[in-house]
Protein backbone atom coordinates (compact mmCIF):
# COMPACT_ATOMS: atom_id res chain seq x y z
CA UNK A 1 0.00 0.00 0.00
CA UNK A 2 1.02 3.66 -0.53
CA UNK A 3 1.92 6.20 2.14
CA UNK A 4 -0.73 8.29 1.06
CA UNK A 5 -2.94 9.26 4.52
CA UNK A 6 -5.85 11.50 5.28
CA UNK A 7 -7.54 12.08 8.17
CA UNK A 8 -10.02 9.95 8.99
CA UNK A 9 -9.76 8.00 5.93
CA UNK A 10 -8.67 4.76 6.22
CA UNK A 11 -7.02 3.85 2.81
CA UNK A 12 -6.95 0.29 2.97
CA UNK A 13 -10.33 -0.34 3.81
CA UNK A 14 -11.75 1.74 1.07
CA UNK A 15 -9.36 -0.30 -1.74
CA UNK A 16 -10.93 -3.62 -0.31
CA UNK A 17 -14.10 -2.58 -0.31
CA UNK A 18 -14.39 -0.78 -3.21
CA UNK A 19 -12.52 -4.41 -5.14
CA UNK A 20 -14.26 -6.21 -3.02
CA UNK A 21 -17.39 -4.72 -4.88
CA UNK A 22 -16.51 -4.98 -7.79
CA UNK A 23 -15.51 -8.50 -7.77
CA UNK A 24 -18.46 -9.40 -6.04
CA UNK A 25 -16.91 -10.81 -3.17
CA UNK A 26 -19.34 -12.74 -0.68
CA UNK A 27 -22.07 -13.03 -3.23
CA UNK A 28 -22.77 -16.44 -4.99
CA UNK A 29 -20.47 -16.96 -7.94
CA UNK A 30 -18.59 -13.68 -6.95
CA UNK A 31 -15.24 -13.00 -5.97
CA UNK A 32 -13.25 -13.26 -9.18
CA UNK A 33 -12.53 -11.45 -12.35
CA UNK A 34 -13.89 -14.16 -15.03
CA UNK A 35 -12.96 -11.65 -17.77
CA UNK A 36 -9.83 -11.48 -17.26
CA UNK A 37 -9.28 -15.38 -15.65
CA UNK A 38 -10.75 -16.57 -18.96
CA UNK A 39 -8.73 -14.77 -21.39
CA UNK A 40 -5.47 -13.76 -20.21
CA UNK A 41 -3.03 -15.99 -19.56
CA UNK A 42 -2.26 -15.87 -15.18
CA UNK A 43 1.68 -15.10 -16.29
CA UNK A 44 0.83 -12.64 -18.41
CA UNK A 45 2.53 -9.15 -18.30
CA UNK A 46 1.07 -5.45 -19.64
CA UNK A 47 2.47 -1.94 -19.69
CA UNK A 48 0.51 0.61 -18.72
CA UNK A 49 -0.23 4.38 -19.18
CA UNK A 50 -2.81 6.60 -17.83
CA UNK A 51 -3.03 9.85 -19.34
CA UNK A 52 -5.25 13.05 -19.43
CA UNK A 53 -7.57 13.33 -22.59
CA UNK A 54 -8.66 16.78 -21.37
CA UNK A 55 -6.84 19.84 -19.45
CA UNK A 56 -7.28 18.79 -15.96
CA UNK A 57 -6.48 19.64 -11.96
CA UNK A 58 -4.94 16.01 -11.01
CA UNK A 59 -6.11 14.32 -7.97
CA UNK A 60 -6.34 10.91 -6.63
CA UNK A 61 -3.38 9.76 -8.15
CA UNK A 62 -2.03 7.71 -4.56
CA UNK A 63 -5.25 5.77 -4.27
CA UNK A 64 -5.23 4.48 -8.17
CA UNK A 65 -1.74 3.63 -7.72
CA UNK A 66 -3.12 1.84 -4.03
CA UNK A 67 -5.54 -0.15 -5.97
CA UNK A 68 -3.08 -1.74 -8.56
CA UNK A 69 -0.90 -2.81 -5.54
CA UNK A 70 -3.53 -4.05 -3.99
CA UNK A 71 -3.28 -6.98 -6.25
CA UNK A 72 0.05 -7.14 -7.38
CA UNK A 73 2.17 -5.51 -4.62
CA UNK A 74 5.07 -5.64 -7.09
CA UNK A 75 3.72 -3.51 -9.56
CA UNK A 76 5.85 -1.37 -10.63
CA UNK A 77 4.11 2.26 -10.78
CA UNK A 78 6.10 5.62 -11.64
CA UNK A 79 4.39 8.81 -11.07
CA UNK A 80 4.45 11.28 -14.13
CA UNK A 81 2.35 13.95 -12.27
CA UNK A 82 1.53 15.19 -8.71
CA UNK A 83 -1.90 15.82 -7.05
CA UNK A 84 -3.11 19.76 -7.34
CA UNK A 85 -0.81 19.58 -10.57
CA UNK A 86 -2.59 21.30 -13.58
CA UNK A 87 -1.64 19.60 -16.76
CA UNK A 88 -2.81 19.97 -20.67
CA UNK A 89 -4.87 17.40 -22.65
CA UNK A 90 -2.68 14.18 -23.41
CA UNK A 91 -0.20 14.23 -20.30
CA UNK A 92 0.85 11.08 -18.88
CA UNK A 93 -0.07 10.83 -15.45
CA UNK A 94 0.96 7.42 -14.43
CA UNK A 95 2.96 4.42 -16.02
CA UNK A 96 2.24 0.72 -14.75
CA UNK A 97 4.37 -2.45 -15.17
CA UNK A 98 3.41 -5.59 -14.17
CA UNK A 99 0.63 -8.31 -13.66
CA UNK A 100 -1.70 -8.09 -16.79
CA UNK A 101 -4.39 -9.72 -14.79
CA UNK A 102 -4.15 -7.62 -11.85
CA UNK A 103 -3.80 -4.46 -14.16
CA UNK A 104 -6.90 -5.01 -15.74
CA UNK A 105 -8.91 -6.28 -12.32
CA UNK A 106 -8.02 -3.01 -10.53
CA UNK A 107 -8.01 -0.55 -13.88
CA UNK A 108 -12.05 0.57 -13.46
CA UNK A 109 -11.69 1.51 -9.76
CA UNK A 110 -8.54 2.95 -9.96
CA UNK A 111 -9.82 5.34 -12.99
CA UNK A 112 -13.19 6.05 -11.33
CA UNK A 113 -11.37 7.57 -8.09
CA UNK A 114 -8.61 9.77 -10.44
CA UNK A 115 -11.77 10.87 -12.76
CA UNK A 116 -13.97 11.92 -9.40
CA UNK A 117 -11.42 13.71 -7.68
CA UNK A 118 -9.59 14.97 -10.86
CA UNK A 119 -13.19 16.19 -11.68
CA UNK A 120 -13.59 17.83 -8.42
CA UNK A 121 -10.90 19.56 -8.19
CA UNK A 122 -10.52 20.93 -12.35
CA UNK A 123 -14.29 22.53 -11.41
CA UNK A 124 -12.68 23.80 -7.97
CA UNK A 125 -10.01 25.33 -9.88
CA UNK A 126 -12.16 26.87 -12.31
CA UNK A 127 -14.25 28.87 -9.68
CA UNK A 128 -10.92 29.88 -8.10
CA UNK A 129 -10.01 31.43 -11.08
CA UNK A 130 -13.29 33.01 -11.54
CA UNK A 131 -12.75 34.91 -8.47
CA UNK A 132 -10.11 37.09 -9.88
CA UNK A 133 -7.91 39.21 -8.00
CA UNK A 134 -9.49 39.40 -4.78
CA UNK A 135 -8.92 38.05 -0.99
CA UNK A 136 -11.74 35.93 -1.01
CA UNK A 137 -11.44 32.64 0.20
CA UNK A 138 -13.12 29.67 -1.43
CA UNK A 139 -14.88 27.15 0.26
CA UNK A 140 -16.57 23.61 -0.16
CA UNK A 141 -19.84 22.31 2.17
CA UNK A 142 -21.18 18.99 3.61
CA UNK A 143 -22.59 18.30 0.01
CA UNK A 144 -20.92 15.46 -0.98
CA UNK A 145 -21.46 11.60 -1.86
CA UNK A 146 -21.60 9.56 1.21
CA UNK A 147 -18.69 7.59 2.01
CA UNK A 148 -16.11 9.56 -0.24
CA UNK A 149 -16.71 13.44 2.17
CA UNK A 150 -12.95 13.17 3.20
CA UNK A 151 -11.94 12.67 -0.11
CA UNK A 152 -13.72 14.75 -2.57
CA UNK A 153 -12.77 17.66 0.03
CA UNK A 154 -9.01 16.64 -0.28
CA UNK A 155 -9.87 17.28 -3.89
CA UNK A 156 -11.33 20.41 -3.31
CA UNK A 157 -8.27 21.47 -1.11
CA UNK A 158 -6.20 20.30 -4.43
CA UNK A 159 -8.52 22.70 -6.74
CA UNK A 160 -7.60 25.27 -4.19
CA UNK A 161 -10.48 25.48 -2.31
CA UNK A 162 -10.24 25.62 1.67
CA UNK A 163 -12.49 23.29 3.62
CA UNK A 164 -15.67 24.10 5.53
CA UNK A 165 -16.57 22.35 8.51
CA UNK A 166 -16.00 18.11 8.15
CA UNK A 167 -18.88 17.41 9.24
CA UNK A 168 -21.68 17.90 11.80
CA UNK A 169 -18.89 17.38 14.90
CA UNK A 170 -16.78 19.84 14.22
CA UNK A 171 -18.20 23.49 14.15
CA UNK A 172 -22.09 24.07 15.13
CA UNK A 173 -23.92 25.43 11.89
CA UNK A 174 -27.43 27.29 12.78
CA UNK A 175 -29.57 27.65 9.95
CA UNK A 176 -33.56 28.20 9.04
CA UNK A 177 -34.99 25.43 10.78
CA UNK A 178 -32.71 25.28 13.80
CA UNK A 179 -34.20 29.41 13.70
CA UNK A 180 -37.23 28.40 13.81
CA UNK A 181 -37.57 25.76 16.44
CA UNK A 182 -35.59 28.12 18.54
CA UNK A 183 -37.71 31.20 18.04
CA UNK A 184 -35.03 33.37 16.64
CA UNK A 185 -31.33 33.59 15.52
CA UNK A 186 -30.30 35.45 18.97
CA UNK A 187 -31.71 32.47 21.05
CA UNK A 188 -30.32 29.88 18.38
CA UNK A 189 -27.20 31.08 18.84
CA UNK A 190 -27.37 32.22 22.68
CA UNK A 191 -28.23 28.10 22.89
CA UNK A 192 -25.30 27.17 21.04
CA UNK A 193 -22.92 29.46 23.32
CA UNK A 194 -24.33 28.15 26.43
CA UNK A 195 -23.66 24.60 25.56
CA UNK A 196 -19.84 25.42 25.13
CA UNK A 197 -19.77 25.31 20.96
CA UNK A 198 -16.54 27.50 19.98
CA UNK A 199 -17.00 27.54 16.60
CA UNK A 200 -20.91 29.17 15.58
CA UNK A 201 -21.43 29.66 12.76
CA UNK A 202 -24.94 31.46 11.79
CA UNK A 203 -27.34 31.54 8.56
CA UNK A 204 -28.79 35.14 7.89
CA UNK A 205 -30.91 35.77 4.97
CA UNK A 206 -32.19 39.21 6.26
CA UNK A 207 -29.79 42.18 7.40
CA UNK A 208 -31.92 42.40 10.60
CA UNK A 209 -30.86 39.18 11.45
CA UNK A 210 -26.56 40.52 11.84
CA UNK A 211 -27.23 41.86 14.95
CA UNK A 212 -29.06 40.06 16.80
CA UNK A 213 -26.75 37.00 15.82
CA UNK A 214 -23.59 38.96 16.76
CA UNK A 215 -24.74 40.03 20.19
CA UNK A 216 -25.39 36.45 20.75
CA UNK A 217 -22.10 35.25 19.99
CA UNK A 218 -21.96 34.25 16.54
CA UNK A 219 -18.10 33.75 14.92
CA UNK A 220 -19.01 33.44 11.77
CA UNK A 221 -22.19 34.70 9.48
CA UNK A 222 -23.21 32.43 6.47
CA UNK A 223 -25.26 35.36 4.28
CA UNK A 224 -27.60 33.10 2.69
CA UNK A 225 -28.92 34.13 -1.02
CA UNK A 226 -28.41 37.65 -0.48
CA UNK A 227 -27.94 39.64 -3.56
CA UNK A 228 -24.75 41.92 -4.66
CA UNK A 229 -25.83 45.05 -3.20
CA UNK A 230 -27.00 43.15 -0.24
CA UNK A 231 -23.92 41.19 0.35
CA UNK A 232 -21.80 44.58 0.09
CA UNK A 233 -24.38 46.38 2.78
CA UNK A 234 -24.18 42.93 5.32
CA UNK A 235 -20.25 43.11 5.15
CA UNK A 236 -20.55 46.83 5.81
CA UNK A 237 -22.40 46.42 9.08
CA UNK A 238 -20.48 43.26 10.18
CA UNK A 239 -17.43 45.58 9.80
CA UNK A 240 -14.62 42.70 10.21
CA UNK A 241 -16.39 41.39 13.58
CA UNK A 242 -16.57 38.12 12.44
CA UNK A 243 -15.46 36.59 8.97
CA UNK A 244 -18.49 36.52 6.11
CA UNK A 245 -19.62 33.59 3.71
CA UNK A 246 -21.89 33.96 0.98
CA UNK A 247 -23.65 31.10 0.14
CA UNK A 248 -26.81 30.13 -1.83
CA UNK A 249 -26.86 29.66 -6.21
CA UNK A 250 -23.32 30.80 -6.75
CA UNK A 251 -22.53 30.56 -10.21
CA UNK A 252 -19.50 30.30 -12.13
CA UNK A 253 -20.28 33.70 -14.14
CA UNK A 254 -21.32 35.33 -10.95
CA UNK A 255 -18.73 34.35 -8.37
CA UNK A 256 -16.70 37.28 -9.24
CA UNK A 257 -19.04 39.87 -8.06
CA UNK A 258 -19.82 37.99 -5.05
CA UNK A 259 -15.98 37.79 -4.04
CA UNK A 260 -15.55 41.50 -4.76
CA UNK A 261 -18.35 42.41 -2.22
CA UNK A 262 -15.38 42.08 0.47
CA UNK A 263 -17.35 39.05 2.11
CA UNK A 264 -14.21 36.53 3.40
CA UNK A 265 -15.92 33.24 1.91
CA UNK A 266 -18.05 32.07 -0.74
CA UNK A 267 -19.53 28.71 -0.36
CA UNK A 268 -20.31 26.53 -3.40
CA UNK A 269 -22.16 22.82 -2.92
CA UNK A 270 -21.74 22.26 -6.65
CA UNK A 271 -17.76 21.73 -6.57
CA UNK A 272 -18.69 18.35 -4.16
CA UNK A 273 -22.25 17.84 -5.31
CA UNK A 274 -21.71 17.90 -9.42
CA UNK A 275 -18.52 18.15 -10.80
CA UNK A 276 -18.28 16.10 -13.95
CA UNK A 277 -15.98 13.34 -13.99
CA UNK A 278 -12.44 13.75 -15.93
CA UNK A 279 -11.93 12.40 -18.97
CA UNK A 280 -8.39 10.03 -17.99
CA UNK A 281 -7.83 6.75 -19.73
CA UNK A 282 -5.21 3.98 -19.48
CA UNK A 283 -4.03 2.40 -22.63
CA UNK A 284 -2.16 -1.41 -21.88
CA UNK A 285 0.40 -2.74 -24.18
CA UNK A 286 1.16 -6.78 -23.86
CA UNK A 287 5.06 -7.44 -22.80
Amino acid sequence: MTAFSLPGFDLEAFVRATLDEDLGVGLTGGGRDITAESVIPAAARFSGVMDSRDPIVVAGLPIAAAFFRQLAPDMQIEMLAEDGQQVGAATELMRLTGNARSMLTAERSALNIVQHLSGVATMTRQYVEAMGETDCVLLDTRKTIPGLRVLEKYATRMGGAQNHRMGLWDAAMIKDNHVLVAGGVGEAVRRAREAGVKRIICEVDRIDQIEPALMAGATHLLLDNMDVATLREAVALVAGRVPTEASGGVRIETIGAIAGTGVTYVSVGRLTQSAPAADIGLDFTPL
